[in-house]
Order: structure tokens, then C-alpha cells, then sequence
């Protein structure tokens, strides 16, 4: 008899029931099992894909070139340097010498001076300075040549033009409905 004569049994399919019957092993704690799984299947699909074709014939390679003998940019900095170069590129030079004096303005201006004035703000050459009376407001103003000189022996010649000394935070006046425009106000109370 020729094979085709056999009758057919369920035994043909029986190896693929098997595998599907087939009790999966236990996942294991350290997840190799896992792995191995995904390395099988990666190379399975990796063998059955077809190969990827060039979609262009020629191209262009970047040419990069290394850093040779010679110090380059690219190469590692020390951070004085870069920090340097960075506020060089920025044009922050001003501004963070500004800001070191307003943080000695202590050491700069001693203090006794300090203790009274604060500096508030510095814009184009003009140095605002807050005091806390109308006093020291006064005796400031006679300092303020020294003082300039001073500042611009720490900041460079001609940085600081004008100290402008503001008075106390002072309460207006002017409240109410019953207020008077040409009156003499409080006069000196505060200082």
C-alpha cells in the first residue's frame, strides 16, 4: 500500500499538540530565562528578514577631525578657563565685578559706612545707594568723590560715573481727601 492509501490517524498532529500542551517552566527570579527568550527570538527574526537594501547609492561622509598635537577647544579645559571664556562670550564681565562689589561693599566702603547705606542698584555709570536716614544720606554725598574713586579702582577707570544717595523709605503724606497740596509736612521726623 502507498501512503496514500493509509487512512489518517491524529497522530500527524500530535508532535504540534505536544509542543502546545508542553508545560512552560517556571519563571525564574533573576529573569534569565526571560532573556534567553529574547535572544531566541531575536536572532529567529533577525535570520528571517530580508536584508536591507542602500536607497542611496552614494553618500556623503562627514569628515571629522581629532584634535592633533596642539592644544584645541575641544579639548578638556580647566574650569577657570572655560568659566572665563564663557563670561568673556557673554559679555558678563561688568555685571559680575558689579555684583562682587556689591557683595564687599562692607570691606569697600568700611563699616561704619556700611551699617547706613546699602547699594541698591548700578546701571550705565550710576550707582544708587539707599540710606537709612536723612543724615547719612547728607554725609554720603560728601563721601560719594571718595568713594568713586574707590569703586572704580576695583572695577576699572570710568565704571562709575555717579553715586546718586536716595533717603529713607519714607511714608507719604498726601493721603485723604483732606490732604494739602502746598503744606509743609512732617519736616524732619524721620532722621
Amino acid at each position: 500500500m502507498t501512503t496514500e492509501d493509509e487512512p489518517t490517524t491524529g497522530d500527524e498532529t500530535a508532535p504540534e499538540a505536544a509542543v502546545e500542551q508542553e508545560p512552560e517552566p517556571e519563571h525564574r527570579a533573576d529573569g534569565l530565562d526571560l532573556a534567553r527568550s529574547a535572544a531566541r527570538a531575536a536572532a529567529a527574526s533577525a535570520s528571517t528578514q530580508p536584508a536591507r537594501r542602500r536607497t542611496a547609492p552614494f553618500r556623503r561622509r562627514t569628515r571629522t577631525t581629532s584634535s592633533g598635537a596642539r592644544p584645541d577647544d575641544r579639548d578638556p579645559q580647566l574650569l577657570d578657563q572655560a568659566m572665563g571664556r564663557l563670561i568673556a562670550n557673554h559679555g558678563w564681565e561688568l555685571d559680575l565685578k558689579v555684583q562682587g562689589v556689591f557683595g564687599r561693599w562692607t570691606e569697600l566702603v568700611g563699616s561704619e559706612v556700611a551699617d547706613h547705606c546699602t547699594p541698591e542698584s548700578f546701571n550705565d555709570g550710576r550707582l544708587v545707594v539707599r540710606t537709612d536716614s536723612t543724615a547719612w544720606a547728607t554725609q554720603l554725598k560728601l563721601l560719594a568723590p571718595s568713594v568713586v574713586r574707590r569703586l572704580n579702582t576695583e572695577l576699572g577707570h570710568g565704571t562709575v560715573t555717579v553715586i546718586e544717595v536716595l533717603g529713607p523709605h519714607l511714608p507719604s503724606w498726601t493721603k485723604g481727601r483732606l490732604s494739602s497740596r502746598d503744606g509743609r509736612g512732617p519736616r524732619d521726623t524721620y532722621g
